[in-house]
């Protein structure tokens, strides 16, 4: 079955719901005693972030879950068990007993309004591509896995090209540079350690590899991470690696990196060489031809590292979906918030311009030339490309402390983050045509 093909209705039982909250039903002997939890996902959520946790790790128990789509900001029901009783308890996440006369009124009220409920069959397995040595950054969607208690394993090259991704449902990818030129941070931190060493594990991996250097390996990488998500895999990436990915598979027959050591630009003909067919985003990119610029193309609306194209911050609104015709895209977008504060990364944005039109876009910055969130279907898999580092560090930089997410608990850009990890465990079905 394909992974793309979620429940787009789900029949006479479905769960349909009013907008008022629920209110908790008494715990005392004579009360009748809750069938389901709700985790309401609304402002009275003292722990956005870990609910997702406990919901996971519930539908990775066998639980029975519902993801109620556009209700009190994407709430979550399970099945009342011990187990996801007590977790939510020492992990500071509220619940709301539903009793079975309450559930059944509510089912009842199959309204007219923009809301659905999406069965949660199965957990998915995740991996994050990083490589085996800490870099002096974070990843911030590592730190969102951590944080809500989502298991994940890491995988790098020698696992790509080995043939391991098939093994996960669910990949992502964050600040990994794809084109072979380890992010441009030469410009800036070039007599650094940390620097040094990441150059010389990505020269001697290719070599192991049987690659000619970090660039051939990276093309080699990019088109098995687009056979994954060809074959059915779920890709979400951030940060530079939107960008880079794109380059690097457009990039095919192309020498893109830019050559440090002289000072040389890069193949002026770069640009209308590359097959854009190849990609899943984009289209039509101009390289960033000097090597004297931390910038790589014109795909991020933002320039954060051109000295003169740079871009203010402002903030993106999230797109409000159909929940019955597309649950892909409102399962994405779930949040307490419309609205959320812009934050730099290598890749922002994404210029309007360079979409293809199969995109879906699920934010902008209203009237502004670029967009910051963005999903889609290649063959049996499904795509999504968020712009920037850290939701809450909005202009991170190269040694800066880790964000603490415990004093950001209700982060909705951290919620986008794992919307995404919990949708591919959304019931699936093939569409009716």
């Amino acid at each position: 079955m394909k992974r793309r093909d979620f429940v787009v209705a789900l029949g006479a039982g479905a769960l349909s719901t009013a907008s008022r909250p629920l209110a908790a039903a008494p715990r005392s002997s004579g009360a009748v005693q809750a069938t389901q939890l709700l985790i309401p996902m609304d402002d009275r959520q003292t722990n956005h972030l870990k609910a997702y946790g406990v919901t996971f790790r519930s539908i990775k128990r066998g639980g029975r879950a519902e993801w109620l789509l556009n209700y009190r900001g994407g709430s979550f029901l399970l099945k009342d068990d011990r187990t996801a009783r007590r977790e939510a308890a020492l992990e500071g996440v509220l619940v709301e007993d539903l009793p079975a006369a309450r559930e059944a009124d509510l089912r009842g009220r199959i309204a007219a309004s923009n809301m659905d409920a999406i069965p949660l069959e199965k957990a998915p397995r995740v991996a994050v591509y990083a490589p085996p040595a800490a870099a002096p950054w974070d990843d911030a969607v590592t730190m969102a896995l951590e944080y809500a208690g989502i298991a994940y394993d890491k995988v790098w090259d020698p696992e790509v090209i080995g043939g391991a991704l098939p093994d996960y449902e669910w990949l992502h990818l964050h600040h990994e540079d794809f084109t072979g030129q380890y992010s441009k941070f030469f410009l800036t931190s070039g007599g650094a350690p940390w620097l040094r060493d990441m150059a010389r594990l990505h020269v001697e991996t290719a070599r192991a590899l049987g690659y000619s250097d970090p660039a051939a390996l990276k093309k080699a990488v990019a088109r098995r991470i687009r056979g994954y998500v060809n074959e059915g895999g779920f890709l979400f990436a951030m940060c530079t690696a939107t960008e880079t990915l794109e380059i690097a598979l457009a990039a095919e027959d192309v020498d893109v990196a830019a050559e440090y050591s002289d000072g040389s630009p890069m193949d002026p003909d770069a640009s209308a060489r590359l097959r854009w067919e190849r990609t899943l985003a984009f289209r039509g990119a101009t390289l960033e031809q000097s090597p004297q610029i931390a910038s790589f193309s014109d795909i991020d609306g933002h320039q954060v590292n051109h000295p003169t194209r740079r871009q203010p911050l402002g903030a993106f609104r999230l797109f409000n979906f159909s929940a019955k015709i597309d649950p892909v895209h409102t399962m994405l977008v779930q949040c307490h918030r419309d609205v959320i504060a812009d934050f730099y990364g290598l890749t922002t944005s994404f210029s309007r311009e360079r979409l293809k039109p199969s995109v879906t876009v699920l934010a902008e910055e209203p009237g502004a030339p670029w967009v910051k969130y963005i999903h889609g279907d290649f063959g049996q898999g499904t795509w999504t490309f968020l712009g920037g580092h850290d939701p809450e560090d909005p202009q991170h930089q190269i040694g800066d402390p880790p964000t603490d997410l415990s004093l950001h608990t209700r982060s909705p850009g951290y919620r986008l983050i794992l919307n995404n990890v919990l949708f591919p465990a959304a019931k699936k079905r093939e569409l009716k045509t």
